[in-house]
């Protein structure tokens, strides 16, 4: 199998990770980030609130999301888009929490997700003092990007992966995941509301 995987970002407006009001996604196929597409989100009541301390990071305001789709609206095209590809996300546990407690605020049904954490990926492959998105995409190589920015995120995540694959000699996510002895999680849907870690 190929190195075809889909990395995505979130970014949150409070501290709930239901809040989430933008996101970001990189398409990989083959080894090459082929596609990217990035929202902003209007989060679920009564999650809604902008923190201060949350628009400093990404610059993301109230007003800004007045008039953007919901999560209800815009969650099928955010499945459609990862398709039947593995989710990456660097610290995946947040990203698939901002899923999962978006769809419970909502009462949207939860879409069945495989996903692995680059924050893994890069703990296992590079000898750097910080994990966290900007230092292990500097150490794959890539560097200049708008960090918290959603579809920046992405992308630098996707980096990382396709990174820490051609240093294992791993030709799909899966076996990447086997090399590093990294799980793959999975994202389960609304009924069972829970993520379960595959063996």
């Amino acid at each position: 199998m190929p190195l075809d995987f889909t990395a995505i970002d979130f970014e949150t407006a409070n501290s709930s990770t239901a809040s989430a009001c933008a996101v970001g996604m990189a398409r990989v196929r083959a080894g090459v980030v082929v596609e990217t597409a990035g929202w902003l989100i209007r989060p679920p009541f009564p999650h809604d609130r902008f923190f201060e301390i949350n628009t400093r990071i990404h610059g993301i305001r109230e007003q800004d999301v007045a008039d953007a789709p919901t999560w209800a609206q815009q969650l099928p095209d955010v499945v459609a888009f990862i398709g039947g590809d593995i989710a990456i996300a660097h610290n995946a546990g947040f990203d698939m929490s901002v899923i999962r407690r978006a769809c419970e605020a909502t009462g949207t049904p939860c879409p069945d997700l495989v996903y692995a954490c680059t924050v893994q990926m890069s703990r296992r492959t590079y000898d750097i003092p910080s994990h966290r998105l900007p230092a292990a995409a500097a150490a794959a190589g890539y560097t200049g990007f708008v960090h918290h920015e959603a579809t920046a995120d992405a992308v630098a995540c996707a980096h990382i992966a396709i990174d820490a694959a051609r240093r294992a000699g791993a030709h799909d996510i899966t076996t990447l995941a086997e090399t590093l002895g990294v799980r793959l999680g999975r994202l389960e849907g609304f009924a069972a509301a829970t993520e379960t870690v595959l063996s």
